[in-house]
Formats: structure tokens, sequence, C-alpha cells
């Protein structure tokens, strides 16, 4: 052990003092040989006989040189560093082609970072704790018989198409506590952003917040310490409206605090609540909702009733109402099939407890799902698109791989006789393979560092494509050590892609061939299939790319030219929440009605109206729909999207009355309730007859409303959705109405600049009420059509790499090509060929390569935009204008960049041209 020691130091000096070890070993032979010589000399040789026997006694210095290096230094390594330096510096003697192939390699692997840092934060982040991998959060498969009816929260459809849906009852978790400890202690939170909206009042100023409300148990569950105070605990939460205390988040406490010590004991207001801030969370800690962007604070659910107060009660003693998410850490003895069978005999013990479950319902299956992203919607929302983006980002990449290979075919194809003559001085073809590799890794390194530049620069794109302006971002992306090391291998891998080519090619390499003049025109003529075969290539790749953008461009534009049904043109929108513990009932619709009249006194609105819901915000409202004197039919009169308005929403949304009239002045809170119905309701339920007259209930027993209009169809909540059947009523009309209504506002000018003037006059009637989610109709419409945004830009960016790229090799194999074959076109010339015959020639070669690079490109894409289908809007995945569109343009493309080989070509003389060899 000490000689294996002792050897490897040795090696390991003589690597890093090499030049120092070199010289000690040369002056050392060099002193022998001396010496030699002086006995020589002593024994009668004359000084010049003495020094040359003295060297062929001694033996070779520069072969014990070479064997002292293999014998005390890591050979390999200093062989890679040679290796390097002569691939760098036989890099820098072609100054265009590599700046052309790192420019190549940095855009693909740019765009492939940048599309990996956005699917590592939408789908492998995880939450910041301590071994987030033992998280489990507790969901149940939704279905038509299950006893659960009223949930709140996020849902999303697997794999399996079963409806996922991840909230509980709070009595259900009390119960699911004291029954089972599969998964240990179980801590409950609900992301209160999903159905409030939360008003901070600091040094006298509102201002909107997020808030996740958690257990007692929740910080030491999560296994989260504070860096300031101290975390929620059990008694914080012991008893229901008690409890008034708050944890900030670090990213809150910067923001809003400048990250003072003195926070600790300081006292806010949280929606008219004091409450009293004990804590700070880590740095990076985000709560258990989500990854990407943290809560501003935690409270504890036993503030519901203050905080978030419900008119029929308090939600920590309703067994009906499911609104909070469970988790908890897997025991590291407990399999997750036994935790989840354990849980779901305990969850049936627990809701059979706390609720009635009917013959004709059954309790849901349990699903334990992994808790390190918490439920973590946005990875639901992005799982279906997520791998399509990174196939055809890496379509790019095999692209610029192709375009790269065939710059380097051609540029190794001119250094034939240099391998020749390496060959014939005994190198073997590994060491030629692994010269030829080397040069091609220190390429796809420089285009990594440049990929990665990119990648870092354009990391945000996409996520500010998909985020709102007036919301925090859909994404928050990290560029941490798992980017750097998914950009070294992709380069490495791009490296030994794109270098097999031209390092095999270097083995094929006859020596005496290559000794000779003009053997180069072998090499260049054996070559030149092999490019046309990589052009054809890069064809078809940038075809499927092309098709791909051109459907999700048309679909963009077909959702934009579609008719909403109202004029989103002009409109402000914006949210006010009245407090319940300020505003009960009827007083929270009397400040609203208030702040109306107000914002109609101002100079520039035309007119004023609230809601509910607003269009195209994603979200609605449903309820039942019966009619009077019908008898009422299962499953028919369910589900039928409703909205709460004002007396003016229809003239201020632009909304025609077909028939009928709408909503005036007659409709006060205390007379009888009035509705208008839209025609595709209409239609559905009045087939034949008048519906004006007629009344409906909204559930069984429920206040009755008199239908006084029909109303022109308008898109609801999703864009993409067929015209459904609706109804309004007036907000002033519902019993027990509460909760935020959104203001549309309409302006005779560029309605953002009314938000000074409106936000003063709100102030004016409770400087507490903030402005909630402020943008215009038109900003609502550009969020609603988010995701098919993001992906028109970014397969329309990927589509001109695509054709930078193709245009590149195009121009590369024609001229290629024409510097073959001078001698051809010289005697072609010299036998009376005409200048627009030769361009004719070398044009129609790079057509008819573009053909069947185009035709082969498009089979590919009938094969795979099949997988499209449910992306696309308008249009099918076999769009002919698309496909002859993208098929137009790459052959146009492939022309003009041969154009320029074709016209060189045209101009070759014919004396110069027999000179060439």
């Amino acid at each position: 052990m000490p000689s294996l020691i002792l050897r490897f130091m040795s090696r390991l000096r003589g690597l890093f003092g090499q030049g120092e070890t070199n010289r000690e070993f040369h002056d050392e032979v060099e002193t022998h040989i001396e010496l030699l010589k002086e006995r020589l000399m002593r024994q009668g040789m004359s000084r010049q006989d003495a020094a040359s026997a003295a060297r062929r006694q001694f033996g070779n210095p520069v072969l014990l040189e070479q064997r002292y290096r293999e014998a005390y230094s890591f050979l390999w390594f200093t062989t890679v560093l040679q290796d390097v330096g002569y691939g760098l510096r036989m890099l820098a003697k072609s100054p265009g082609v590599t700046a052309i192939a790192i420019t190549s390699l940095a855009l693909g692997i740019g765009a492939n970072t940048a599309i990996f840092t956005l699917a590592k934060a939408a789908l492998f982040d995880a939450l910041s704790v301590p071994q987030p991998g033992q998280l489990r959060l507790l969901a149940y498969a939704q279905d038509d018989r299950s006893v659960i009816q009223h949930d709140w929260g996020d849902f999303y459809t697997d794999s399996q198409g079963r409806t996922v849906i991840a909230s509980f009852s709070y009595p259900v978790f009390q119960e699911l506590r004291r029954r089972d400890h599969s998964l240990g202690d179980l801590f409950a939170f609900v992301d209160l952003s999903q159905f409030e909206h939360l008003s901070a009042t600091i040094d006298g100023h509102a201002e909107v917040v997020t808030a996740e409300l958690v257990s007692g148990n929740f910080f030491l569950g999560m296994g989260v310490e504070t860096v300031l105070g101290r975390p929620i605990g059990p008694s914080d939460d012991a008893v229901p409206g008690s409890g008034a205390v708050a944890v900030i988040s670090d990213s809150y406490w910067q923001r809003r605090f400048d990250r003072s010590p003195s926070i600790i004991g300081k006292t806010i207001d949280v929606n008219l609540t004091p409450v009293t801030i004990i804590g700070v969370a880590p740095h990076g800690f985000s709560g258990a909702s989500h990854v990407q962007t943290p809560e501003d604070m935690f409270l504890p659910l036993s503030m519901q009733p203050v905080i978030f107060p419900k008119p029929t009660g308090s939600l920590l003693s309703d067994p009906d109402t499911w609104w909070i998410q469970i988790m908890g850490r897997l025991k590291m003895s407990t399999s997750d099939e036994q935790a989840r069978a354990s849980l779901a005999v305990s969850l049936n013990q627990a809701i059979r407890s706390t609720m009635t479950v009917p013959a004709d319902r059954s309790v849901p299956p349990l699903l334990l799902s992994p808790g390190g992203r918490g439920w973590n919607y946005a990875a639901q929302e992005l799982e279906h698109p997520m791998p399509f983006l990174l196939g055809l980002s890496g379509l790019v990449l095999l692209l610029a791989c192709v375009n790269v290979a065939n710059l380097l075919m051609g540029r190794f194809s001119s250094r034939n006789r240099e391998i020749s003559v390496r060959l014939a001085l005994g190198a073997g073809n590994r060491r030629v393979v692994g010269q030829m590799l080397t040069e091609s890794l220190c390429l796809s390194m420089l285009g990594g560092a440049a990929g990665l530049l990119l990648g870092y620069l354009g990391r945000n794109i996409l996520p500010h494509l998909l985020s709102s302006s007036w919301g925090p971002s859909a994404l928050s992306t990290r560029f941490d050590w798992l980017v750097f090391v998914f950009t070294f291998a992709i380069s490495v891998l791009t490296g030994l892609g794109f270098g097999v080519g031209p390092a095999w090619q270097a083995t094929r390499t006859s020596v005496n061939a290559g000794l000779k003049d003009g053997s180069a025109t072998m090499t260049r003529h054996r070559g030149g299939l092999v490019g046309k075969m990589l052009m054809t290539l890069q064809i078809s790749l940038c075809m499927l790319l092309l098709v791909s953008a051109g459907l999700f461009v048309r679909t963009l534009v077909n959702l934009n030219t579609l008719d909403p049904g109202f004029n989103k043109k002009g409109l402000l929108l914006f949210a006010i929440e009245p407090p319940v513990q300020r505003y009960p009932t009827p007083k929270n619709v009397e400040v609203l009605h208030r702040i109306e009249e107000r914002l109609a006194s101002l100079p520039g609105v035309e007119s004023v109206t609230l809601s509910r819901e607003a269009l195209l915000a994603q979200s609605g409202s449903n309820s039942d729909f019966v009619v009077e004197g019908r008898p009422k039919i299962t499953g028919r009169n369910k589900h039928v999207a409703y909205n709460s308005v004002g007396q003016n929403f229809f003239a201020t949304m632009g909304i025609p009355i077909l028939y009928g009239r709408t909503f005036d002045l007659r409709d006060t809170p205390s007379s009888p309730g009035v509705a208008v119905i839209n025609r595709a309701l209409a239609q559905k339920e009045f087939v034949g007859t008048n519906p004006v007259g007629a009344s409906f209930r909204m559930k069984e027993g429920g206040d009755q409303f008199e239908i006084v209009g029909v109303c022109a169809n308008a898109k609801y909540a999703w864009i993409r959705a067929d015209d459904s059947p609706s109804f309004y009523v007036l907000y002033t009309q519902q019993n027990g109405a509460s909760g935020s209504m959104t203001f549309e506002v309409r302006t005779k000018g560029e309605p953002r600049d009314f938000v000074g003037p409106i936000r003063s006059a709100v102030e004016s009637v409770d400087k507490d009420l903030p402005l909630i989610e402020v943008r215009t109709q038109e900003e609502q419409v550009d969020v609603a059509l988010a995701p098919e945004r993001s992906f028109a830009a970014v397969t329309s960016g990927f589509g001109v790499l695509a054709l930078v790229l193709a245009c590149i090799g195009v121009y590369g194999v024609m001229a290629a090509g024409v510097s073959r074959r001078v001698n051809e076109i010289g005697i072609r010339m010299a036998l009376g060929a005409r200048t627009d015959q030769v361009r004719r020639m070398v044009l129609s070669e790079a057509i008819s390569m573009a053909l069947v690079g185009v035709g082969t490109g498009l089979c590919a894409s009938l094969l795979l935009t099949r997988l499209l289908r449910s992306f696309l809007f308008g249009l099918k995945p076999t769009d002919s204008v698309t496909l002859a569109g993208a098929g137009s343009l790459l052959l146009t493309v492939a022309i003009l960049a041969s154009w320029g080989p074709a016209r060189r070509a045209s101009r070759i003389q014919p004396v110069q041209a027999l000179r060439h060899e």
C-alpha cells in the first residue's frame, strides 16, 4: 500500500510539474553522457569520437525520456490535454466554420436548456423541506355515486380518466388523526387563494396577500423551523376562533418589512382581524400547496371562522364541506400500499362517523399521492404538453447536430493529407479517432457554454407567457446545479453524436492516396453523397417543426378571431371583497352598490357593472335549473352555469338582448326575483316556446326567479368551450351572497388610465378595501389564451431556428458540391454550356433534394401531428393550408440558400477550372 501511494504521488507530481521534471531528467541524462565521454577521453579517444561513442553506448535519450514520462506521470491525461490544445488551434484556423457550428449548437442546446429548466420547475422541483420524498398527500377519486357532494379546490383528471380531488372536511381530518398513524401524525393545510382574497392592513395601507391556513402540527410535520421567532404550534390551533397569530414568509418579510428583526410581535389587520406576527419562515419555504410561489403568511386553521367566515357557519364543524388538504410522512418500515390500505379503512370509518351515507352513495376510493411537490396543480396542467415541448426542442438539437456534422464532414475532408501523414508516421486509427472526437467535443463544449448562457437568459420567457400581468408568476424557475449537469450531459452527447461520422470517415483514409496530389478530389466525391443525405434529413426535420409551428399559430389565430359574444375593448376589471366582519349580509350588497354609484359618476366612465364571475376568467358557478310546472328529471337540470350580475351588465359588456328586457330600476332587492337566460338555455329548455314569463328555481325549495329576457350567447369561463346554457340573476336579489365581486368599468379612453381615480373612489367609501387583480378585459382574454400563445411562440421560435439551420445546411452542401465539381463545370463551360444552364443545373439539384426532404418530412408530420389533436382549435392535424405553407416556405428557403453557390458556379472560368487541381 505505501508503494502504491508513493507511485501515485510521483505520477501526480509528474503531471503538474512535468516541465521541471523533464528538465531534471534531461540534465541527469546529459550528466551521465558527459561522465562517460570523459572516461573515454582518458582512454585515449579524441573529444569528438568520445562524444559519439558515449551517446551510442548510453542509448537513445529521447526514448528514455518518453519511458520516464510513461512511468512517472498520467500519460493519458497529458495526451488529452495535448489533443484539446491541438483541437482548439485547429478550430481557430477556421473561424467561419467554427462560428457557424458554435452558433448552431448554442441555439439547439440553449433551447433544450430553457425547456428543461421549465420542465424541472413544473415537474421535478420539490418543496424546501427535509426529506420531501417521505411526504404523502391524501386524495380520492370522485365519481357520480360519491357521498361527497360539496368539495372546494382544484381537481384534475389522471391518466386513468379519474377525477382526482384532495379536499377533506375538518371533522374527517380530526377523525383520521385519532384513528390512523400509518403516516405518522397527519397535518392539514389549505391555500386560501383558491376561494378567498385576503387583505392585510399594515400601517394604514391595505393590500392583497396570500395565505395558507395550517394545523397546529403543520411546521412540526413538515420539519421546518422559523429563522426568527417561533412557528405555529398546537396551542395556537386548539380552539376555533382563537390563535390570532401568523408566520410570514421570507419573501414577504423582505418585500414588506425590509427584513427588520423587530417584526416579531407586530400586529397587522388581516381581513380586519388583528393578527400578531410570531415568526418568519426560512428562505425558500413556500408552504405545502405548491413549490413555485411562496405564500405571504401562514395562519392557524382555528382562525377560519374569523378570517374566512361563511354564512352557513364554521367550516371546522361542517362535515359536508370538504375544503382542506391532508398530508403525512411515510414511515421507513411502511410501504405506500400498506399505508393506503390502512388509511382507506380509517377514511371509511371517519366518513361514516361524521356524515350519513345513503344506500345509493359510496365512500370514494382513497389515493395516496407523492407529497414532495405539494398539491402541485401547475404540474398537472403542464404534464401533458411538457413531453411535446421537450420533443420539439430535441428535434431542434438534432437538426443542429446534423448541421454541424455536415460542416465537419467537409472540414475533415480538406484535412485528408494531414491525416494521411499522421497515419504514415505510425499513428493508429484509435489515436486519429480520439483526436477527431476531441475536436468535436471541444466544439460541443463551446456551443454548450453559449447554450447555457442562452438558456439562462431565456429561462423565464415561457413562464412569463403563461402568467398574468396582475397575479404571481405561474412558475418560478431555479437555475441550479441540475441544469448545469443536464447542459453538460447533452453537450457531451451532442459532441459524440455529430463527431462519430467525421471520425469514422477519417479512419477510412487511404494513406497512399492521401499523400498523392489530387487525392482530395477523391475524398470530396466520396463525402458528397453523405452531405446530400444529411441535407435531406435537415429539411425533413425542419418540415416537421414548421408544420407543428403552423398548426399552433393557426390555432392561436382562430381563437383570437373567435367572437366571444361581448365587447372586450375599453373595459377595466378589478375585484372587491367586502370583509364579512364589517359587512355582513345585506351590508355587503349595500357597500358594493355605493361603490358602483361612485364609479359611475367619474368623468370618462361610460357605464359600470359587476359580476360574481369575470368572463373568460377560467372559473364559474353552476346550479340546478328547476322549471316551474315541470317534473324534475334527474341529471337534466343539473350543472347549468349562472352568474350574479349588476343591472347594467348587458349594456356594459355589450351583450345584446334578443327578446324580452334586461334588468332595470324595477328590479330591487325587495322585488320578485328576475333572471335573463341565454339563447343556448332557451333552445335547450324551452324548445318551440317563448321562455319570457316562465319561472324557475336554482334548487328544490329555493327562491323563484321569473325569466324577463333572453340574451345572445357569450363565452363564460373558457374560450375553447362551446356556448353553454347559462342564466344571469341580480346580485342584489340573492340571499346570503358574499365573497368577492368583479367590477367591469367601460371607459372612453385607455382603461389603465382610470386605475388611479377608481382607487381613490373606492378608498372614499372604505380605505380598507383594496383593488384586487386589476386588469383589462383584453388582458383577461389574453390570459385565457396563454397556453395557446406560449405554444405558438415556442414552436414558432423553434421553426425559425430550424429554418436558419436548414438554410446554413443547404448553403454548405451546395457550396461544397460546387467546389468539388469545379473541373466538371469548367469542362461543361468549355464545351459550350451557358451560364444559365449551369445555374439551373445546380438549382435543380438543390430543389430535387429539397423535394425529397419535404416529402419525407410531410409523411413524418402526418404521423406525428396526430398527437397534437387535443391542443388544436378550429383545424385538424392534417390541415392542408398549414402543410402546403410549410412545404412552400421550406422550398423557397432552399432555393434562396442555393442561389449563391449556383451563381458562383455559373461564373467559373474554364481556364481557371482546368488548373484548379
